[in-house]
Formats: C-alpha cells, sequence, structure tokens
C-alpha cells in the first residue's frame, strides 16, 4: 500500500520535527519535505507532490491562507490542513475560501492529526471541535440572514486592523490594541492590500477614508 505524502509547513524548526515525530509512527504515512516559508512551502509542493500540506498560518513571508491559496490554483488534487494556534472564526473562514480541506488546532492529540491526513487523503474534510464548532455557527448565521456586513470581501478582523492603519497605528501598535501578535498583524496587512488592491499603508489609509470606514476627526 501507498503511503500518504505529507508535507509540513511551519517557520519554527522545532515544531516541524515535533510533527515528523509522531506522524512517522505510522507505518501508512512518511513526511517527504519541510518548508519554513510560503515560498518555500510552494516549491516542495512542486518538488515533493505531497497528497496532504500541514500549513502553519504564520509564516515570515506570507500568510498561510495565501500559502494555500496558490497550492490550491496550482496542484488542486493536493489537500491542505491548516495546523494552527489560531482559533478565531476569521482565520478558519479564510482557509476555507482558499481552499483548505481541513483546520486543526496545534493542541490536538496526536490521534486527531493522524486522522485529518488519512480524512484528506480520502478525499473528506477534517475539523477539530473547537473549529467545526464555529463554521456550523457561521452557517446558522448566514441561513438566518445574519451574516455580518463586508466591505469589498474584508473581514470584521481585516476592517478593524484597515481603520487603525488609516490612524496611523504601526503593526506593533494594532497589535497591542487588538492584542494579537504583530506577525498576526503583518498576514491580515496583506490580506488587506492583496483585497482592496494598493502597495502601501498610505493608499490603504486613504481608501479607509474614502469608504468611510474611519473618521480621523
Amino acid at each position: 500500500m501507498d503511503k500518504i505524502r505529507v508535507l509540513v509547513v511551519d517557520d519554527h524548526p522545532l515544531v516541524r520535527s515535533g510533527i515528523r515525530k509522531v506522524v512517522e509512527l505510522e507505518d501508512d504515512i512518511e513526511i517527504v519535505g519541510e518548508a519554513g516559508t510560503a515560498r518555500e512551502a510552494l516549491s516542495e509542493v512542486a518538488a515533493t507532490r505531497p497528497d496532504v500540506v500541514l500549513m502553519d498560518l504564520d509564516l515570515p513571508d506570507a500568510s498561510g491562507v495565501e500559502a494555500t491559496r496558490q497550492i490550491k490554483q496550482k496542484y488542486p488534487n493536493v489537500g491542505v490542513v491548516a495546523l494552527t494556534i489560531h482559533d478565531d472564526r476569521d482565520y478558519l473562514l479564510e482557509m476555507v475560501r482558499a481552499g483548505a480541506e481541513g483546520y486543526v488546532l496545534k493542541d490536538v492529540e496526536p490521534g486527531g492529526l493522524v486522522s485529518a491526513i488519512r480524512a484528506i487523503k480520502q478525499g473528506n474534510s477534517y475539523m477539530s471541535p473547537p473549529a467545526a464548532k464555529k463554521l456550523l455557527g457561521e452557517f446558522t448565521r448566514l441561513a438566518s440572514g445574519g451574516e455580518e456586513e463586508k466591505v469589498d470581501g474584508l473581514t470584521a478582523r481585516e476592517q478593524e486592523v484597515l481603520c487603525l492603519i488609516a490612524r496611523g497605528q504601526s503593526n506593533k501598535e494594532i497589535g497591542k490594541t487588538l492584542a494579537i501578535s504583530e506577525k498576526t498583524v503583518k498576514n491580515h496587512v496583506t490580506s488587506i492590500f492583496r483585497k482592496i488592491g494598493v502597495d502601501d499603508r498610505t493608499e490603504a489609509a486613504l481608501y479607509a477614508i474614502r469608504r468611510g470606514l474611519v473618521d480621523l476627526h
């Protein structure tokens, strides 16, 4: 029986090593590559053609969401599982929209991670219980007509970040204001720029003001 080929994407070598030790205890799974950045992930997918990619969301050069989107565009048959510390609804929905078939939190038991890999290989989806609960809540909101208003595809959190950009806050300051990491802020900023079609913070601030998202007075 052919083994399930897995690529691990995480910017922390220790995390990658831990995942490798857990996964390779299984006779039907093998790690065919590792990557610490989004760029390396795309290169490794092309070189190793994995069945499943375990994708961290916080990468130094781009978000795991963007890396997932690019992988699924080029290699639609490759399954992607988000393996992350983030249980935020916005992250979950962004990964689902990018094409990920699974979403697992890093505090998952080893058996849960293995189950996720096998499920994706079989063509199914896999969500850890907290993620599944949030996703079900979102479907309930949509069914009842209670979806939050979005501006040009920006999530509620991205709108918050954009408003703070318009107020002149740095990524570090935004992180403190919203109680999130600076790396997470950077990922949000990258996503915002892509969605609204701007190249820098000044253009983003002007966009927010023109759209009436922020009142500087």
